[in-house]
């Protein structure tokens, strides 16, 4: 008898611990898409984490880095990445990839069609291989799986061939509701016109600058379809080539656009909720040279009269919104 009367406790405790479990559900679903912008010097490599609980990491910084990216992908608990996207050849992106595949089980690698003699490239394409990963060409209107609630769609590559190896990059956009990022790995003008030229929005609201601020990329017209409130350039602290550029980063000012960069804020984490996008770090404040900069930007404007070089100083060297 006693045993009799427990069954419909029982019964009921299951019932109500059911409807806990359904009502978490779509919360879970509905939680936060995070982008990490990981810092590898004058490289690339991004973590996206979906409210899905799906990893993808696009690019993986120089060979070098590959024991820097495993271990952060390890400290933000990735145990398999959903996929991998190689968005070109070049060692400063596709160089630690080869570690990661070796480090975690992947389900599928995107990447151009582009054939390129290089030892690093040869060594990741036969990481690839041995991962049993399967591989998809990245080009324009090419979807990923990314889980519920959340778009990513390649818009770039559009072309079959290109002089510079950098306009075979994959260029992906996500999408979680009402934001968007825009990850355009060293695509340069070229490729850019291409995305203008095609059918999909290229609207978002934060953008990875291309070619880690290089002047042959960013271009005004780009930026003005994109429109972004923040950009986030990946770059190595006093490199050689001189990126971010003065004309890219004018260019950004001129929009009002917010920039964020690894040189000088290390590994930044771009959370959204679906509505609004927020970063964990603050745009930082160059006052010591400000004087040297000013100077840079006088000449150049006297050499290209109205294109708004004296913007850049606006929106540098003053606080964030």
């Amino acid at each position: 008898m006693r045993k009799s009367r427990l069954y419909p406790v029982v019964a009921a405790l299951f019932i109500v611990l059911l409807g806990l479990m359904l009502v978490a559900l779509p919360h879970r679903a509905a939680g936060t898409l995070s982008i990490h912008f990981i810092d590898v010097g004058q490289a690339d490599s991004i973590l996206i984490k979906t409210p899905g609980s799906q990893s993808i990491l696009v690019d993986g910084g120089n060979v070098s880095d590959g024991r820097l990216v495993v271990d952060y992908l390890r400290s933000h608990g990735v145990k398999r990445l959903a996929a991998i996207v190689a968005t070109h050849p070049h060692e400063d992106h596709i160089g630690g990839l080869a570690a990661v595949l070796h480090a975690f089980p992947v389900s599928t690698v995107y990447m151009p069609d582009v054939v390129y003699q290089d030892r690093t490239y040869g060594e990741f394409l036969q990481a690839v291989g041995d991962s049993g990963a399967k591989r998809i060409r990245a080009r324009a209107g090419v979807s990923m799986d990314a889980g519920p609630g959340v778009s990513a769609r390649f818009l770039a590559p559009n072309g079959e061939y290109y002089s510079d190896l950098n306009d075979y990059s994959a260029v992906l956009k996500v999408t979680y509701k009402q934001t968007a990022f825009m990850l355009e790995g060293d695509a340069g003008a070229v490729s850019e016109e291409e995305m203008l030229s095609g059918k999909d929005s290229l609207q978002a609201d934060l953008l990875k600058v291309g070619h880690h601020g290089s002047s042959s990329a960013t271009t005004l017209k780009f930026l003005k379809a994109v429109s972004p409130r923040y950009a986030v350039i990946s770059v190595g602290a006093g490199n050689k080539f001189g990126h971010p550029t003065l004309q890219t980063l004018s260019r950004l000012a001129s929009k009002m656009v917010e920039v964020y960069r690894t040189d000088t804020s290390g590994t930044i984490v771009a959370a959204s909720d679906g509505k609004a996008i927020r970063l964990d770090k603050t745009v930082p404040v160059y006052i010591q040279d400000a004087r040297h900069m000013a100077f840079k930007i006088a000449g150049l404007w006297l050499r290209h009269w109205f294109y708004p070089y004296p913007l850049l100083l606006v929106g540098r060297y003053l606080p964030a919104r």
